[in-house]
């Protein structure tokens, strides 16, 4: 399954414009706020697929009787960039447990990378609906590292991908590894540059939120 919300019209594609906006991208802060806004819009919509189970709530005049997640949430996010869209995320999915992964590209001379996976702190996977939260699905390289050193730590129940923007590419290589993996995204962009950054994309999300690496 692949959902992409620049397949709607909503008020989501004002705020994937201003991240791509090289103007409006000076603003940090308001970077950082559009990327947590695109987390919540996504977290909304995972939202819909989940198990629920009616609850009895007590109210002043009464009992209410509403549905209410059954499912323990972790949402896993690859530092530093996913940290913005994984606070958006947990904004609704506030309950939730959380994973943090460092990975990065090593990049090589010739042009070519690799990923290094250096660090994953988790709780116990077993049977919980996890969502990985990493802003830019370029070659799906980190996405696909990481899914298979988190699956020491136990069989989710169901997992999510989301991603603020998504290549071809990257989109066609997580969904050939992962079949079952659900794919949810900002925007679906088509071109890759030959060191593999995602085309109009919209640059670095790390460095755009937290300042250029030394």
């Amino acid at each position: 399954m692949v959902f992409n919300l620049a397949d709607h019209q909503t008020i989501a594609n004002r705020f994937i414009a201003e991240l791509r906006n090289t103007e409006i991208q000076q603003d940090r802060m308001r970077f950082r706020r559009n990327m947590e806004r695109i987390g919540e819009i996504l977290a909304y919509e995972i939202s819909k697929t989940m198990v629920y189970e009616p609850v009895e709530v007590e109210t002043p005049l009464g009992v209410a009787v509403t549905q209410l997640p059954a499912q323990r949430v972790v949402l896993g996010t690859i530092l530093r960039a996913g940290i913005p869209f994984h606070q958006g995320m947990l904004n609704y999915f506030d309950k939730a447990d959380n994973a943090f992964i460092s990975a990065f590209r090593r990049h090589h001379k010739d042009g070519t990378f690799e990923i290094q996976l250096d660090y994953i702190s988790t709780s116990g996977l077993d049977d919980c609906v996890l969502i990985l939260c990493d802003p830019m699905l370029a070659t799906g390289s980190s996405i696909d590292i990481t899914l298979q050193q988190l699956a020491a730590y136990g069989t989710p129940a169901a997992i999510h991908v989301a991603t603020v923007i998504a290549s071809t590419a990257g989109l066609e290589a997580i969904r050939r590894r992962f079949p079952k993996v659900k794919v949810w995204m900002g925007a679906l962009d088509d071109e890759l540059t030959a060191k593999s950054y995602i085309v109009p994309g919209l640059g670095d999300a790390g460095d755009l939120a937290y300042g250029e690496k030394m």
